[in-house]
């Protein structure tokens, strides 16, 4: 991804906050303001660190940190439009997708949990349980990443893939 060049080898692709524009289009338009980073009520907008290179101060989302909430509030405090003012349907978010990973979560181990599924704020719609009451992540993720941050199991066995990353989606 072009506009990760420079960044500390290992450092995952920056899971941008609700409206962002494609990587490339948002890099170039984001300078950096933090206006989205202050509109946000529940601080989970913060600018990326020095291990992402170029893209550090950036405005980015950490799930296990504090998730979004999907107030939709950034994307209007965006003075450059590196955040899409007119997305206001938390349904067409696409941050990125939620993962499941099999071999450590609870309800694919024989667990009863259903943690992502209740938490999830697209009710019923982007985490659903199968017949064997085991999470299906579906095409409606918006990749909030509040799965992510509610998962009891060691380390979360869910992880949002950024959208513009293999898995993650893109916009709607």
């Amino acid at each position: 991804m072009k506009g990760r060049r420079f960044a500390w080898p290992g450092t995952p692709a920056p899971l941008r906050p609700p409206g962002a524009r494609p990587e490339e289009a948002f890099a170039a338009l984001c300078t950096r303001c933090g206006r989205c980073t202050a509109a946000c009520p529940y601080q989970a907008i913060r600018p990326a660190g020095w291990r992402y290179g170029l893209d550090a101060g950036t405005p980015m989302v950490a799930p296990r940190v504090a998730p979004c909430t999907l107030c939709m509030l950034c994307p209007p405090a965006c003075p450059t439009g590196a955040l899409d003012r007119a997305l206001t349907d938390l349904r067409k978010v696409r941050m990125g997708k939620a993962v499941v990973d099999r071999e450590t979560c609870y309800a694919h181990r024989g667990i009863l949990c259903r943690t992502c599924v209740h938490e999830c704020p697209l009710q019923g719609e982007a985490i659903l349980m199968d017949a064997e009451l085991k999470p299906v992540v579906t095409d409606r993720c918006t990749g909030c990443g509040l799965c992510e941050r509610v998962c009891p199991a060691d380390g979360s066995a869910i992880r949002v893939v950024p959208a513009g990353e293999p898995g993650g989606g893109g916009p709607a």
